[in-house]
């Protein structure tokens, strides 16, 4: 009975997900991005491995844009830089369960991207939720919808109403990364 007490305490304690009602995410306006939060670099160097960029926001090929460029290396069982995002400033969970997908302006080199998502579900560094993009030379807007989403290393189904963190993904290959981002929303 107190167990069972205490599973109902936790769960009615636990923060509720923040309903997204303006669907835009980032358009680069500056340091920030339309929720309040910044995007950051990370790399395959938090387990070792030997990838290095950098993000910056910049004027790329006429637009505003946050810039991630690099090597990635396979090295040390390394294979990725990353542009991650929270979508809370208070590191909680957003409600997308309104939308239908992300939508993704984007200029690169030519390489597929990924992009992974993050839920309440997440529990290992190395799960996610993928979907990939190609990139061309010139601005290209995608939608990709969450019924498309693919489950990594996880037997959990996609639930956008627990959604956390969006990373932009250069992954599984030695590589030059160089991927712009213009804008970002939910459609």
């Amino acid at each position: 009975m107190l167990k069972r007490t205490l599973v109902a305490l936790s769960l009615a304690l636990a923060p509720e997900a923040i309903a997204m009602q303006d669907p835009l995410i980032d358009a680069v306006t500056g340091p920030e991005t339309a929720l309040g939060t910044v995007w950051e670099l990370v790399s395959d160097q938090v387990m070792g491995g030997v990838s290095s960029g950098t993000l910056v926001t910049e004027d790329v090929a006429g637009r505003p844009a946050r810039h991630l460029t690099g090597q990635v290396s396979l090295e040390n069982n390394g294979g990725f830089l990353q542009m991650a995002l929270d979508l809370d400033p208070a590191a909680g969970a957003v409600d997308a369960s309104g939308f239908s997908g992300i939508e993704l302006t984007v200029r690169g080199n030519g390489a597929d991207y990924n992009i992974h998502l993050r839920t309440d579900d997440i529990a290992r560094p190395w799960q996610s939720y993928r979907l990939t993009f190609p990139t061309t030379a010139d601005w290209t807007t995608h939608r990709l919808p969450f019924a498309k989403v693919e489950a990594h290393r996880l037997e959990v189904p996609f639930d956008p109403a627990t959604l956390r963190r969006i990373g932009l993904v250069a992954i599984g290959e030695a590589m030059d990364a160089d991927l712009a981002l213009a804008r970002i929303a939910f459609y």
